[in-house]
């Protein structure tokens, strides 16, 4: 069993930057491969980066790349997620899922965090 808890959102202008943190409890967390989504009001949950177990792999989103950087250390059982050079578009409820598989599908991510909201004003 793994628990995701995901923190630092907020507010912040255009331009700005914020870090997201995704602390997770669980022995197995470790071999689990680590993504961060979104979803803004009204819209569906997208895909915005990954990174496998070892940290060796990482994927972005076209929208966030050379923005955003993944990042994790297993030693905490903490991922991250900077966010540089935000837009009002990045405005939305920000999640990290955990996965055995390498997958962009929001269906194949076996746990979930609650969620922190981030707001980017223009």
């Amino acid at each position: 069993q793994v628990q995701l808890v995901e923190s630092g959102g907020g507010l912040v202008q255009a331009g700005g930057s914020l870090r997201l943190s995704c602390a997770a409890s669980g022995r197995t967390f470790s071999s689990y491969h680590t993504g961060w989504f979104r979803q803004a009001p009204g819209g569906e949950r997208e895909f915005v980066a990954r990174i496998s177990w070892s940290g060796s792999s990482v994927d972005y989103a076209h929208s966030v790349k050379d923005r955003f950087t993944i990042s994790r250390d297993s030693a905490k059982n903490m991922v991250y997620l900077q966010m540089n050079s935000l837009k009002p578009e990045d405005t939305a409820v920000y999640y990290c899922a955990a996965a055995r598989t390498w997958a962009l599908n929001t269906n194949l991510y076996n746990y979930w965090g609650q969620g922190t909201q981030v707001t980017v004003s223009s």
